[in-house]
């Protein structure tokens, strides 16, 4: 897995996630479990490799 997540990136997505998993507070009854698709944009930040980024070919790291 070659790293295809910047800084900036990384920051947005777990922002994301952020307001995502606080979803499960105002939403009511099974619709909170909307609020677990927060992890998505955190573990692919955590990670710094996101699958979709890499069938679309966006590389959003700093060239070395």
């Amino acid at each position: 897995m070659k790293a295809n997540v910047g800084n900036t990136e990384k920051v947005i997505r777990i922002i994301i996630a952020i307001v995502l998993f606080s979803m499960w507070f105002f939403l009511e009854g099974n619709m909170r479990y909307i609020a677990l698709v927060g992890i998505i944009p955190l573990v692919t930040a955590l990670f710094s490799f996101c699958p979709l980024w890499t069938v679309f070919g966006i590389n959003t790291c700093k060239k070395q």
